[in-house]
């Protein structure tokens, strides 16, 4: 499938989608859900660290798109389009849990300090892998919602999708040198607090994701028989940004965006549920049958 985030991006398969989805043909609007769902959804799983806010999102964006897919006239690329509709809406939309319980990057890391540390033997690292990396997944995504909402999208896109500065622009409506500037300023508040303490970026910080996952097994926040994060995908998110640099490390910065690039690129759990309640939604029962 062609990557919405990558310059040689096919986007003449999009607009011929759109011609046909308009004058009401049911396939081609679903493979125009299904050319784009992967990226919207690990955009809302970015923006909310919650896999049912993520779906919930989702749907509520391709509605909100295909209720207005009328007036797409074409001036810009559909991806663009769309990804606007979906900036906007995931930036103005109501808070979701994730997001009150998470207030700032000082009470974040104070919360994971007071998880008291337990060493694993060997055989217990091996049993526990699959939990050690949720917990990372977890832990580090938890990170990105200490930015605000719309430094955490330019994060998002400009950091982890290594989109073009330009696009982003386009995207979120700003000149492309104000997107430099945001992610720049995304980018240092989020490497200044994990460089002071985080473990995987500075090994000299104590915090470490084996050390913890014990206690957060205890606590029921992370379940090793229904892994929420370290599931359901064929990709890491590296493989598919526009700059490969998932096993770049030379400096501190390019760690932590490898960090953030080794998440999974995950499919909705609940894919084909996402895409029947779109079409069982009423307003989009009433454009197909107009």
């Amino acid at each position: 499938m062609d990557n919405p985030f990558q310059l040689n991006y096919t986007d003449q398969v999009d607009t011929d989608l759109v011609q046909l989805a308009v004058s009401g043909d049911k396939k081609a609007l679903q493979n125009l859900i299904i050319r784009h769902q992967l990226f919207v959804y690990n955009l809302a799983l970015k923006m909310t660290k919650c896999v049912e806010d993520a779906e919930d999102l989702t749907q509520e964006v391709f509605i909100k798109s295909i209720t207005a897919l009328s007036k797409f006239e074409g001036k810009s690329k559909f991806r663009t389009w769309l990804y606007r509709i979906t900036v906007n809406h995931f930036l103005t939309t109501k808070k979701r849990k994730s997001e009150l319980e998470i207030v700032d990057f000082e009470t974040y890391f104070n919360s994971i300090d007071k998880m008291p540390n337990q060493e694993l033997s060997n055989q217990e690292q091996t049993d526990l892998t699959d939990s050690i990396e949720e917990l990372r997944i977890s832990c580090t995504a938890g990170m990105l919602l200490c930015l605000d909402r719309e430094q955490r999208m330019i994060y998002i896109l400009g950091e982890l999708f290594t989109i073009d500065h330009n696009l982003g622009s386009e995207i979120l409506g700003i000149s492309a040198g104000n997107f430099r500037i945001r992610l720049m300023r995304a980018r240092q508040d989020l490497y200044n607090w994990m460089n002071e303490r985080c473990g995987l970026v500075n090994k000299s910080n104590p915090c470490r994701c084996s050390k913890k996952t014990k206690a957060y097994i205890e606590a029921g926040l992370v379940d090793p028989t229904n892994l929420k994060f370290n599931t359901r995908y064929k990709k890491k998110i590296y493989e598919i940004s526009e700059q490969n640099s998932g096993a770049i490390t030379d400096t501190i910065e390019d760690l932590t965006k490898s960090i953030f690039q080794q998440h999974p690129l995950q499919e909705p759990l609940e894919s084909s549920k996402i895409i029947g309640e779109i079409f069982n939604n009423n307003l989009i029962k009433l454009i197909l049958n107009s």
